[in-house]
């Protein structure tokens, strides 16, 4: 028993390998938190996306083979799969007044902004005020409103393949500027500012067919040829159904002087 109360105690402790910092679980678990929060940045990007881009991720998720016919899902990246014709001109319409919507000034500017379908397409009209809304009075150059609605309208309509028309339209007030400047120029000016700015905003360079000044011979207002809505600036979104072209062949699309811009009467 003496002997056995002499003996020393001995205990043993083994300390297991830490692997590298504490092992790899953490790597596991740092990966799934950086996979979720990238799938949380993407539904907030698509909650504030439009509605064909919308289609585009679906679409793409539904037939990543690219062989479907949603749009989206073909190497030629979104939109390009949507041809717009008059049984869905429509929602071209309500999807770009749901952006105008968010305008700073939509409520001002709200009685300005009209979009109606057309045998030509959608027709986005941009209507002047007395005060000038869009342009500055006798002037050629955008209003930060214009500027505003313009990139707006250019960052929704680059998505979509179908060609564009811009159009200048004037009042029959005589210009009071320069004697060699009148309503024809003022109108095509404005129509190819109209044309620059949204193709800086959004619009593919090759996408506007025709950029066309008319002055005062397609009055809005016939009755009144002075009244400040006569002054407008309309946007053509054209079909791609087969049944209306584009253009001519011998047509000419304004360059980017504005002197080359083409300049129509009721006669054409």
């Amino acid at each position: 028993m003496e002997k056995e109360k002499a003996r020393p105690i001995i205990i043993i402790k083994k300390k297991a390998p830490h692997g590298g910092h504490h092992g790899g679980a953490w790597k596991v678990a740092y990966a799934d938190f950086v996979t979720a929060m990238m799938a949380l940045f993407i539904v907030l990007w698509l909650m504030n996306s439009s509605q064909q881009v919308k289609e585009a991720v679906g679409g793409y998720f539904k037939d990543p083979s690219g062989t479907s016919k949603m749009v989206g899902t073909d190497q030629s990246g979104s939109g390009e799969n949507l041809l717009l014709s008059k049984d869905n001109m429509g929602e071209l319409k309500q999807q770009l007044q749901k952006a105008v919507r968010r305008l700073n000034d939509f409520d001002k500017m709200k009685s300005q902004i009209e979009m109606t379908v057309t045998a030509e397409g959608l027709r986005i009209e941009l209507l002047e005020s007395a005060k000038g809304t869009f342009f500055d009075s006798g002037s050629a150059r955008p209003s930060d409103s214009g500027k505003e609605l313009l990139g707006l309208l250019a960052t929704e309509l680059g998505s979509v393949p179908n060609k564009l028309s811009i159009e200048g339209h004037t009042d029959s007030k005589p210009y009071s500027g320069a004697t060699n400047y009148g309503n024809w120029e003022l109108s095509a000016d404005r129509a190819n500012a109209a044309r620059r700015l949204m193709q800086e905003s959004g619009i593919r360079a090759d996408q506007v067919a025709q950029v066309r000044g008319y002055a005062d011979q397609l009055l809005r207002k016939p009755a009144d040829p002075l009244d400040p809505a006569n002054r407008r600036i309309s946007v053509i979104v054209q079909y791609l159904d087969g049944r209306h072209q584009v253009a001519p062949k011998d047509s000419k699309v304004a360059p980017e002087a504005p002197a080359r811009a083409e300049i129509a009467s009721k006669k054409d």
